[in-house]
């Protein structure tokens, strides 16, 4: 009688393991649709590079959180109301510098960056780990920082023009107000060439 019973639910055994086994594979879809969703909305176009780069979508969340997780451990600050008024008039300054020298002014523009982000907490490793750890808080301004390093190379090797060093002026500036805060360089101006 005891084998009976045992025969009559191991049918019912086997759909109870199924239904569980299914449960779990769609709640784990789920999650990880939750977790691509999360990191699509805070990466933005960064999200696209990573997957582009890395070839997988998994590989590149992968990296993704593994930037989330050494930037959380960074002690990254505001800069106080005078730090960011005196960054403001030294950008001042190299706008100012870029009518008569724009090839000086883009590399004037380039050390104002890295020195407002070294004074934020941001550790100054080479400019690829720079711009994934910016990627975390500032994923959109990351492309400008991108695009103005790519010019500032060619300015450089002296093969930028003078148009290509005013976009660079543009996309450092980007990224300048942003981590400044507080936008105290007021409303964006175009630079003149």
């Amino acid at each position: 009688m005891l084998a009976q019973v045992a025969t009559s639910s191991t049918p019912t055994l086997w759909i109870v393991v199924g239904v569980v086994i299914v449960a779990v594979i769609i709640i784990s879809a789920l999650i990880m649709r939750q977790r691509s969703s999360r990191l699509r909305a805070q990466f933005g176009p960064e999200y696209d590079r990573a997957v582009a780069q890395t070839g997988s979508r998994q590989r590149a969340e992968t990296e993704l959180a593994a930037r989330k997780k050494r930037v959380k451990a960074f002690d990254l600050r505001d800069l106080p109301p005078g730090a960011r008024e005196r960054y403001a008039e030294d950008w001042r300054a190299v706008q100012a510098r870029f009518v008569d020298a724009p090839a000086a002014a883009i590399t004037a523009a380039d050390r104002l960056v890295v020195n407002v982000m070294r004074d934020r907490g941001y550790p100054m490793e080479d400019f690829e780990q720079r711009t994934s750890d910016l990627s975390v808080d500032y994923a959109d301004e990351v492309t400008h920082y991108r695009a103005a390093h790519a010019i500032s190379l060619k300015n450089d090797r002296s093969q930028a023009s003078t148009e290509e060093l005013r976009q660079a002026m543009v996309h450092y500036r980007a990224l300048f107000e942003e981590l400044l805060g507080a936008n105290p360089l007021g409303a964006r101006t175009q630079v003149s060439a």
